[in-house]
């Protein structure tokens, strides 16, 4: 729930930055040339160009976390959930693209395009296979039953795994039936 609620208002904060109208005395002309923005971007020098370049990468790049942490899956391929979060990136960024469209003083750019899944999936590589990891070492140490004798601890409240793991045991193993032939 936590991860839905990070991506609604992460969503809400790109919306802000990339659809409100902008108040300038002239507008570029789209640039549907793929890498052409990038390179007139490092033609300003160094630092411009870091900062424009980082603004792309940066601005979708929480996606890259939080849409797998909307999903809560724990035991997933790798490249799955890389190639469904960079999708899903993907169509966030061209959506935002093409809603520009109709926003004053906004236009299109496929480097903003290219940028922005970039900086989807470097976020996910970065982050999410080694939280899964952590995630699953977790769980397996959390999801050992042990089995503490009642009494062993007093004043320590009875853990949940404690009374699973007792009820296991006072119940035996599960009865099987017997296969039963079709009567003729």
């Amino acid at each position: 729930m936590a991860g839905f609620v990070l991506l609604l208002l992460h969503l809400m904060l790109v919306g802000w930055l990339t659809l409100r109208p902008l108040d300038v005395m002239w507008v570029n002309a789209a640039n549907l040339t793929p890498f052409a923005g990038i390179k007139a971007d490092l033609a300003l020098g160094p630092v411009q160009a870091a900062r424009r370049i980082g603004e792309g990468l940066l601005l979708l790049a929480p996606l890259g976390v939080l849409l797998p942490m909307v999903d809560g899956r724990l035991f997933v391929a790798g490249w799955a959930s890389m190639a469904r979060t960079v999708t899903a990136g993907a169509m966030i960024s061209l959506g935002i693209e093409l809603l520009q469209t109709g926003v004053p003083g906004r236009v299109v750019d496929v480097d903003t395009l290219l940028l922005n899944t970039a900086g989807v999936a470097l976020a996910h590589l970065a982050v999410v296979p080694a939280g899964r990891a952590r995630l699953r070492r977790a769980r397996r140490t959390r999801t050992v039953p042990r089995r503490v004798p009642r009494g062993s601890h007093p004043g320590r409240p009875e853990n949940e795994s404690d009374t699973v793991a007792r009820d296991e045991a006072l119940q035996g193993t599960t009865p099987t039936i017997p296969r039963v032939g079709i009567a003729p």
